[in-house]
C-alpha cells in the first residue's frame, strides 16, 4: 500500500505549478494573438495610407464642408488650394525626427504659418521643416513668399499631448505638440479650419522650410514579436514536460 500513499504527495506537489504554467501559458499566446491582430491591423493601415498619399490631390472642400470632415476617414486626403501666407506669422513645433518623412532628421523644427484663402477663411499650413539654427524667420527671408501661391499638400488633424510632452512656450513661439487651435489662440490668428495641411508642394526658395511628400515608414514587427510569445509558451511548455517526466521517475 506505500506507493499510492507516495504517489498521492507528488501529484498535490503539481497542482499549484500546474496552475502557474496554465496562467502563464494563457498570457503568452494572448499576446501572441494579439500581436498577431495588431500585425492585420498595422497592414491595413499602411495600405490604406499608401492609397490616400499615391491618389492626385483634390481641391480642398469648401468651407461649409469642413465640419463634415474628420480624422478617421480624411485624414491623409491629398488637397490643393490656393492661398496666401499672413506676413510674419509662424509658431515652430519642435521634432526630432519624423516616421513619415524619411528626408527629414532632427533636431529641428515644423514651421506653421496660417494661410488665408480666397473666400477670407484661415487655413493654418505645415510649410515644412528646419533644423536647429533656422527657427529665426530671418535666417531664411528667401522662403517666405508673397501673394497667394498654389499649395498641394495632406490634410492633417491636431496630434494629442503625451503624458510626457513638454508644456508649450508661446512666449518663443515654441510648440511641442502640432496644436494649431492652441497656436491660433496664442498668436490671435483668429477662427481657423479644424484640420491643417502638410505641405509638400511648392518647395520654397533657398529649400527652407523643407516641405515634401508623405513617405511613411510605419514599423510592422508585429509577426517577429507573435513568434517570440509563442515560443516562449512552446519553450515553457517543453520544459514542463520534461519536468513532469522527471518527477514521474524520481529524479525530482
Amino acid at each position: 500500500m506505500s506507493p499510492p500513499i507516495e504517489e498521492a504527495p507528488r501529484r498535490r506537489g503539481l497542482f499549484f505549478p500546474a496552475i502557474v504554467l496554465l496562467g502563464a501559458l494563457g498570457v503568452l499566446v494572448t499576446l501572441g494573438t494579439w500581436q498577431l491582430e495588431r500585425r492585420n491591423w498595422k497592414e491595413a493601415l499602411i495600405a490604406e495610407l499608401n492609397a490616400k498619399i499615391g491618389a492626385p490631390p483634390i481641391v480642398l472642400p469648401p468651407r461649409d464642408r469642413w465640419p463634415q470632415l474628420n480624422a478617421p476617414s480624411d485624414e491623409f486626403l491629398r488637397v490643393r488650394l490656393s492661398a496666401e501666407f499672413l506676413p510674419e506669422q509662424e509658431a515652430l513645433v519642435y521634432s526630432s525626427g519624423s516616421s513619415l518623412r524619411p528626408d527629414v532628421a532632427g533636431p529641428g523644427y515644423w514651421v506653421f504659418s496660417p494661410a488665408r484663402l480666397a473666400d477670407g477663411s484661415l487655413v493654418v499650413v505645415n510649410r515644412g521643416f528646419v533644423p536647429e539654427g533656422k527657427q529665426d524667420a530671418k535666417t531664411r527671408t528667401e522662403g517666405n513668399p508673397a501673394g497667394a501661391i498654389d499649395i498641394v499638400g495632406a490634410l492633417r488633424w491636431p496630434e494629442e499631448r503625451g503624458t510626457f510632452t513638454p508644456n508649450d512656450e508661446p512666449a518663443r513661439s515654441l510648440w511641442f505638440t502640432r496644436d494649431p487651435a492652441a497656436m491660433a489662440v496664442a498668436k490671435n490668428w483668429g477662427v481657423i479650419a479644424p484640420f491643417y495641411v502638410d505641405q509638400e508642394a511648392p518647395l520654397p526658395p533657398g529649400g527652407l522650410p523643407k516641405a515634401g511628400p508623405i513617405k511613411p515608414a510605419l514599423p510592422n514587427n508585429h509577426l517577429q514579436y507573435a513568434v517570440t510569445w509563442y515560443g516562449l509558451a512552446l519553450v515553457m511548455l517543453v520544459a514542463a514536460g520534461f519536468f513532469v517526466r522527471a518527477r514521474r521517475s524520481g529524479a525530482v
